[in-house]
């Protein structure tokens, strides 16, 4: 089977197990809507505050929601045997990790995508920054998948991985989040956010080159 192939039947597995178990993607996004919610528990229910941290109570809720999701991101394959036959098949590992990543995105970081804006206006945010944070988002959630990858790998099978995880990502993610935020940020000042976002994606084109070779290799560290 060509690369192509592979990577294509890979996607269309992981898409088709994620819709036989749409909870976890409920749950994701119930996590997403609460954890944007308990922000203004704690700085008040001042409109004018809200508005101000809007944007970065979405991407960092976001950040948080991708977070809990990547625990499923192998754990499938590993427990049912299939990892085993993946990483002894023809194909590279990274095509592999590659393509579950996407599956990951498709089915986590669009559905965080496309539910932002109405969690940005219960937070009272501007209509008009509504399109930057998309496009921040758009730019930036690849990353997180990509980045949550190695961590997902790394972690696979260990006693604290869900301890661990969070550990390992949280400062490769730091980046990410401050350049989001920056993207709106700056449209809300009126300031150009093209730097913004080409440093997104940049850094998400860097982690698609990156994150699958160290992701596999995590894998085949874990198998051996």
């Amino acid at each position: 089977m060509s690369l192509a192939g592979t990577f294509t039947a890979i996607l269309v597995r992981d898409l088709a197990r994620t819709a036989g178990r749409s909870g976890d993607v409920v749950a994701v996004l119930a996590f997403f809507v609460v954890a944007a919610t308990l922000f203004p528990l704690g700085v008040g229910p001042g409109p004018q505050v809200l508005a101000r941290i809007a944007s970065g109570v979405v991407w960092a809720s976001a950040l948080l929601a991708v977070l809990l999701s990547l625990d499923r991101l192998f754990d499938a394959d590993r427990n049912d045997g299939a990892l085993e036959g993946l990483a002894l098949s023809p194909a590279p590992l990274a095509v592999v990790v590659l393509a579950k990543t996407t599956a990951h995105w498709l089915t986590t970081g669009l559905p965080l995508i496309l539910m932002a804006p109405l969690v940005a206006i219960m937070l009272q945010a501007e209509l008009r920054l509504v399109p930057a944070l998309m496009a921040s988002l758009a730019l930036g959630t690849p990353a997180l998948s990509l980045i949550g990858a190695i961590g997902a790998a790394l972690t696979l099978g260990a006693r604290r991985g869900a301890a661990l995880m969070p550990l390992l990502l949280l400062p490769l993610y730091v980046p990410v989040l401050i350049f989001g935020v920056g993207a709106v940020e700056a449209a809300a000042n009126g300031l150009p956010m093209g730097p913004h976002l080409m440093l997104l994606a940049a850094g998400s084109v860097l982690a698609l080159a990156l994150a699958p070779l160290a992701a596999a290799a995590g894998l085949r560290a874990g198998l051996d």
